[in-house]
């Protein structure tokens, strides 16, 4: 199998040594994304604008390599304050339908940027 990079302009470009998303085979590997407007790459301010915004480049970047947040069977989510979970939950509710993906939610003690979340996740498109 070869590696496929997948690149969009509907979600932030790589501020690092990462591609957005790697496709080997049938599974895509999300790379990490914070609340980062993709057309002026400045951080959104609320948790809950970033919480938005983490799912809506999630979702290009799925788009970008013929899936959809349908097909995400693993979610990882990086928190700075875990008593944003709950806002976490209540969000992703309107972004994804059941059956939910597998998922772990991590608080951490700081993230790229300022951010307040992260999350990354792997695609299976079958």
């Amino acid at each position: 199998m070869t590696k496929q990079i997948i690149q969009t302009p509907n979600a932030p470009a790589a501020i690092g040594t990462y591609s957005q998303a790697v496709k080997v085979g049938n599974t895509v590997y999300l790379s990490g994304q914070i609340g980062l407007d993709p057309v002026s790459m400045q951080m959104v301010e609320s948790i809950d604008d970033q919480i938005v915004r983490v799912f809506d480049n999630l979702k290009a970047v799925a788009t970008a390599s013929g899936g959809s947040l349908n097909d995400v069977v693993k979610l990882n989510i990086f928190l700075t304050d875990l008593g944003h979970f709950t806002r976490v939950n209540e969000i992703m509710a309107a972004y994804f339908i059941e059956p939910y993906p597998a998922r772990a939610a991590v608080g951490v003690a700081d993230l790229p940027r300022g951010a307040l979340v992260e999350m990354d996740g792997v695609l299976f498109l079958g």
